[in-house]
């Protein structure tokens, strides 16, 4: 059985996205990229919001036929292409690239995805994220946290965070730090 697992990058601070959506503080380099590459190729399927959704939508379909995409990039654009995706939205009325829209957050259907994924299912964006762990519907939380401080921007929980159990920690190279969690489900 799959488990609906939400993955950001963070600031020290909490931070996902800075003022005006700014992500250009993310420290990613070959390795880190390397690694979210192999968690993402293992997954099910996308789950994302609208603005998450869009988001990748503008930059990965493409991505690969850059002459001067790193390798990583490369990958991912071809994961990201190939992957089932699923966008909440209540105003989208089609997506591209092998996506269904759904226009709310059914737990009973989450549940169903759960069981019948061939692996995790990925859950990106601030506000998709809220709904979910309002729901008790995420399984994993991992936490990329850069070492910087932004002060403003878009928090990466919404919501009261559930409690958390940790699983792993890992250091990369550029000074990322993984902290996974699994959610401790209430008793």
């Amino acid at each position: 059985m799959g488990r609906v697992v939400y993955a950001m990058s963070v600031s020290l601070d909490g931070i996902m996205a800075g003022p005006d959506g700014d992500l250009g503080w993310h420290h990613v380099d070959g390795e880190l990229h390397e690694h979210f590459n192999e968690q993402l190729a293992a997954m099910s399927a996308f789950l994302d919001g609208r603005v998450t959704y869009e988001l990748m939508a503008s930059f990965w379909p493409t991505a690969d036929e850059d002459p001067e995409a790193s390798p990583p990039v490369r990958e991912f654009a071809r994961i990201w292409r190939d992957m089932p995706k699923l966008v909440f939205s209540r105003t989208l009325e089609r997506a591209g690239w092998g996506s269904t829209v759904a226009r709310d957050v059914v737990p009973d259907h989450i549940a169903r995805l759960k069981e019948e994924s061939g692996g995790d299912l990925a859950l990106g964006g601030a506000r998709l994220a809220a709904t979910f762990l309002e729901l008790g519907l995420v399984d994993e939380v991992r936490l990329y946290v850069n070492p910087v401080v932004l002060g403003a921007g878009q928090p990466m929980f919404r919501v009261p965070v559930p409690d958390l159990r940790l699983l792993e920690t890992r250091r990369f190279g550029n000074g990322v730090v993984l902290l996974r969690y699994a959610v401790v489900a209430a008793a």
